[in-house]
């Protein structure tokens, strides 16, 4: 068999090979379209789903999207006249938390704007292995506080289910003397934030997850999912 001679590969095939992998550093190079891969990190959701949740209109998210899946990052499924999508593959969604990291470890713009966002709260965090073993002792609560159908995707066992645009009608459904844990869909989510603020302002002791169900999938930790009990 005839080996290849060093330096024979063409410039021309190298740059295919380049420009195979920038066209998935292209379909990331969109605020919205990252956005779009946090919800799909979620779950399933339709078109219409998505444009609401991400506050586009239809013919944009559809837009987006067809982007993300021409890059192979999301797929599709046609139930009827709906399109649902779901990210490609849990490499998506490991590529996505790994570039969230990366970025605000190495641009200045990231961590101002991630407190900007988030606000402060001067709640304490716990961690995925705090947690496990507090739920394991029976003496926290466990609260998620996305919307009902990304609980229905897949939720932390025993997490109880209020959105957090609820949170002030159904405090009472809390017990006012356990410890409140509260997430959200990741590290960089406001809901958890704002849910906190919320319980501590009503005198309840709330902390949060240093992250979300994002990093709890990606740390393969148990999930239940379905309907709320």
């Amino acid at each position: 068999m005839v080996g290849r001679a060093a330096g024979s590969t063409t410039a021309g095939t190298k740059a295919q090979l380049y420009d195979a992998f920038a066209a998935g550093g292209k379909a990331l190079a969109s605020g919205k379209r990252l956005e779009l891969l946090d919800l799909l990190a979620q779950g399933e959701r339709t078109v219409d789903a998505l444009a609401k949740a991400a506050g586009l209109n239809l013919t944009t998210a559809s837009a987006h999207l067809q982007t993300l899946k021409q890059a192979g990052f999301v797929a599709t499924r046609r139930e009827g006249v709906r399109i649902h999508y779901r990210l490609a593959g849990n490499d998506v969604a490991q590529l996505f938390a790994l570039l969230r990291k990366v970025a605000e470890a190495h641009q200045t713009a990231v961590p101002a704007a991630r407190d900007a966002y988030l606000g402060e709260d001067g709640a304490a965090e716990v961690s995925q292995e705090e947690l496990r073993a507090r739920v394991a002792a029976g003496d926290v609560v466990v609260l998620d506080v996305r919307p009902v159908e990304e609980y229905r995707a897949g939720h932390i066992p025993g997490a109880v289910s209020i959105p957090v645009e609820e949170l002030a009608d159904r405090i009472g459904e809390l017990p006012e003397e356990t410890e409140i844990v509260v997430y959200c869909r990741g590290e960089y989510c406001v809901l958890a934030y704002d849910a906190v603020r919320l319980l501590t302002d009503r005198g309840r002791r709330a902390i949060r997850l240093n992250d979300g169900m994002l990093e709890w999938r990606l740390a393969e930790l148990p999930v239940d999912a379905g309907d709320l009990p």
